[in-house]
Order: C-alpha cells, then sequence, then structure tokens
C-alpha cells in the first residue's frame, strides 16, 4: 500500500510526461552549464509566483504576459544563468520575447505557453547569439534522466544544485511531486524565491493550483532569508500535467498540498544551506504573539538581524541580541514574560537572564543545524523562519561579484 507521502530519489523531470537538459552555451566565462530547458509533453496547467520588487526584470514580464495569454497553459520553461537581463530596456525585453518564441517554434506550440527566467548580474545585455547557439541543443537534450543536469544549468553562485521530489497517493494512484531551484545570496523573498520550478503529473484545475502554490510558499520558500535582500528576477512556477490520471479536488486537495509542501521546502532549506558564505542553518522559531502575521514579522527580523547572525557564526549565545530584535520588530512585545532559548536551552525567561547556562549553549552553537526561539510573551500565536549565519566569506563574494 502506498504510504500518504514518501520522499524519492529525483527532480523536476521525475514525474511522469517532463522532460528537461541543462548546458553551456557560453554564456558564462567559466564554461558551466548555463541555459536550462524544460518540457511537458502536453499542455500543462500553470501557477507562478514572481518578485515584489519594483525593478523586475524582463523575464517575469513576459512569463506574466505568456501566463495571462494563455490561460495557465505551459508547455516549456526556458531559462539561462550568468545573465540577468534585468534594467536592460526595451532591448532586454526584446530578448526575453526572442527566447520564448525560438523555444516554441522548437516545441511546435504556440509562445504564450513558454515561460521565461533569467539569472545573474543586473545590468548585462543577454549574448543572444549564444542563446540562439544553444537552443537546439539544450532542445535535442531533453529526457526525463536530465533533470540533475537542468539543476546545475540554472546555478550562479549556488555551492550546490538544489532538487527534491515526493510521492503521494490521490484516489489510489500514485502521484509524483519534482522541483528544483536556485538561490544563494539575494535571498529574502517577499512571495517565492530566487528560481524555482516545480512539477507535477497530476491534473489540477487552475484555481486549486493557484491556491496551492501560494499556500505551499508561504511556509516554505516565504520563510527563509539569507540577506534580506528581494531580486529582480525572483520567481516560482508550477507546472501540472496529469500524466498520472490522478485529478486534485477539494477533497484530496490537503494530501496534494502535503507533498507539494514537502518539496518546496527541502528545496527551500537547500537554499538556506547554500546560502554565500554560510557555515550553519538557523531555524528560528517565534512563539507568544499576538497574531500569526506578528509572528512571522518578529520571525523575520531576527533572522535578518546581522548581530544575531554574526553571534550565532561566532559561536557566542549572546541572547541580548535575540531579544532586542524582537523588540524592535514592530509587534506587541512583552518584556516581562518574553522568553529566548538556544536549542533548548533557556538563556532569558520572564525578564530574568540565565547566563549560568550560557557555557552550554555555546558549546551547542558549535553545531552546523542550530534552533533558536523567541517568546513575545503577547499570545499565543506562532512563525518559524529558516536563516544562516554570517560569515566574511558571504562579504566577500557580494564584494567582487560583477569584477
Amino acid at each position: 500500500m502506498t504510504a500518504p507521502l514518501s520522499a524519492i530519489p529525483g527532480g523536476v523531470a521525475t514525474p511522469r510526461g517532463f522532460r528537461a537538459a541543462g548546458i553551456s552555451a557560453g554564456i558564462k566565462a567559466n564554461g558551466n552549464p548555463d541555459l536550462m530547458l524544460l518540457v511537458s509533453d502536453t499542455p500543462a496547467q500553470a501557477a507562478a509566483v514572481f518578485t515584489t520588487n519594483k525593478a523586475v526584470a524582463a523575464a517575469v514580464i513576459v512569463s506574466k504576459e505568456h501566463l495571462a495569454r494563455s490561460g495557465g497553459t505551459a508547455r516549456a520553461v526556458i531559462v539561462n544563468s550568468g545573465c540577468a537581463n534585468a534594467c536592460t530596456g526595451d532591448v532586454g525585453l526584446r530578448d526575453a520575447r526572442d527566447m520564448a518564441s525560438d523555444t516554441a517554434h522548437l516545441m511546435h506550440c504556440p509562445v504564450e505557453q513558454v515561460l521565461v527566467a533569467s539569472t545573474g548580474v543586473i545590468g548585462v545585455a543577454l549574448p543572444m547569439d549564444k542563446i540562439h547557439r544553444g537552443l537546439p541543443v539544450v532542445f535535442g537534450s531533453l529526457g526525463a534522466d536530465q533533470g540533475s543536469q537542468a539543476a546545475r544549468a540554472i546555478m550562479t553562485t549556488d555551492p550546490f544544485p538544489k532538487e527534491a521530489a515526493a510521492r503521494i497517493s490521490i484516489g489510489g494512484t500514485d502521484v509524483t511531486i519534482g522541483g528544483m531551484a536556485k538561490g544563494s545570496g539575494m535571498i529574502e523573498p517577499n512571495m517565492a524565491t530566487m528560481l524555482g520550478f516545480v512539477t507535477t503529473d497530476a491534473a489540477v484545475p487552475k484555481a486549486l493550483l493557484d491556491r496551492a502554490l501560494r499556500d505551499a510558499v508561504h511556509d516554505t520558500f516565504n520563510a527563509i532569508t539569507v540577506d534580506g535582500d528581494s531580486s529582480t528576477n525572483d520567481c516560482v512556477m508550477l507546472l501540472a500535467n496529469g500524466a498520472s490520471g490522478a485529478s486534485v479536488d477539494e477533497a484530496s486537495y490537503g494530501t496534494f498540498l502535503a507533498g507539494l509542501k514537502a518539496v518546496c521546502l527541502e528545496l527551500a532549506l537547500g537554499i538556506v544551506r547554500g546560502g554565500e558564505g554560510a557555515t550553519k542553518l538557523v531555524t528560528v522559531n517565534v512563539t507568544g504573539a499576538a497574531t500569526s502575521d506578528e509572528a512571522r514579522k518578529a520571525a523575520k527580523v531576527i533572522a535578518n538581524s546581522l548581530l544575531v547572525k554574526t553571534a550565532i557564526h561566532g559561536g557566542d549565545p549572546n541572547w541580548g541580541r535575540l531579544i532586542c530584535a524582537a523588540g524592535r520588530a514592530g509587534v506587541t512585545f512583552d518584556a516581562s514574560r518574553a522568553a529566548v532559548t538556544i536549542g533548548s536551552i533557556v538563556l532569558f525567561k520572564d525578564g530574568q537572564p540565565h547566563d549560568d547556562l550560557a557555557p552550554k549553549a555555546a558549546e551547542y552553537l558549535k553545531g552546523t543545524d542550530l534552533t533558536v526561539g523567541v517568546d513575545l510573551g503577547s499570545g499565543s500565536a506562532s512563525s518559524t523562519v529558516w536563516t544562516c549565519d554570517l560569515s566574511a566569506e558571504y562579504v566577500r563574494i557580494n564584494a567582487d561579484y560583477r569584477t
């Protein structure tokens, strides 16, 4: 009997009816893979969330237009890395449209069924001659076994590719959900994150697919931060082609959402683990909040605090930095009832410090998977956010990103 939810090896091309490929088209000077194509063998229902940054990249504009024109139907996603094609004016918009139209020609599908994404340096024009030459090559490389190459082709400063897959049962039929993501710096999505692509071989009506993606993103991609920045290019796309024969309805929505969240969370945590210069994955739990929105707000402030992140990097159990971040978050906060924990070690509670436990907390902070908690003392709502430490390596990477 199939388990309700099980993690399985694989990625974006694991669900039935999907193929992917990644090649080096010469966009990156180092010769690493930089052009990715993901296709569905049949038209798929598509949903997406995009950056809330007002400086949007050309690919975001084009993909939004195509989703609106196609009624949320897609056959392919074409992605380049090494160049964000953002802040490139009319030329950049033309180039993004050319990427879509060239892909549509290869796929023999309407151009509005092709979505586009780009990632890399802002303000640099796409080398369209290289993309034009690379498109037939990446198209010819498509395969259900090429998901890992596709995941590598969307990387920029990522230290490793991010892939995940899960299997669920809907109406007695096995359904697979798979995905890949990239992201390492400029990470605090306010809608989704960096670039993420998720597929499923279930049939999902448009309204339910949109709802599922937003529900999943809220507790996964929108609950991570590396450095508090939100990119010009951020997007998460979800394609459902129905190749399994199973259909998602209101009765099975919870099962589908659980599988989708599991895949998205694995990808999101991979982004934090691979954050620029990161050495520690940090889970920030905020409890005792007046509302869930205030809990999330406080958790994000704590997770983005440079003082908190550097203290964790240095193994310093400085609980004062946590309480200070919570206190300035602009949420309901009662210091006389608040508490701070590092791991399971209570360092501050009900207005009183417990510094005698600091050496034990310092030992705990030597680990690589850490949890810190703040109780706001104001209610019963809670939220969890994931972040990483801040190291000198982060500064080095971003000090010479363009040069």
